[in-house]
């Protein structure tokens, strides 16, 4: 499992609403939302690189950058990696807490419902 700093996660996700691009695109993406200087950025695209997130070719003078895991894939990962170490891999106990502190939306709960339907249909 690759261990992602906040910011470089947003990198990450910059990248992934549409990839390959390049550290150009990736900084435009994210001037919109953040005050962080280019060369800040294009470290964070260099620690990504040297942790096996990001892949890159140079084209001329630029790099073209394309993630190396999907989105789903990553926050599946870390949504595991969450459970077990906060809740011995059980997710009853995540859900009841936020059942118990009312966080839990009727649309959250129906989609809740449908995807334990559709799980227990899988099981018969």
């Amino acid at each position: 499992m690759i261990e992602l700093s906040k910011a470089e996660f947003e990198v990450l996700d910059a990248l992934w609403v549409n990839y390959p691009a390049t550290a150009s695109q990736i900084i435009e993406r994210l001037s919109d939302e953040k005050q962080w200087h280019e060369k800040t950025i294009k470290t964070l695209l260099g620690r990504l690189v040297k942790k096996g997130a990001l892949s890159f070719e140079k084209d001329g003078r630029q790099y073209i950058y394309t993630p190396c895991m999907e989105r789903a894939e990553y926050t599946l990962k870390e949504s595991q990696n969450f459970i077990e170490r906060f809740f011995s891999g059980r997710i009853a106990p995540l859900v009841s807490g936020f059942a118990k502190s009312e966080q839990l939306s009727q649309q959250d709960i129906n989609e809740l419902k449908k995807v334990i339907d559709e799980w227990e249909k899988q099981q018969k």
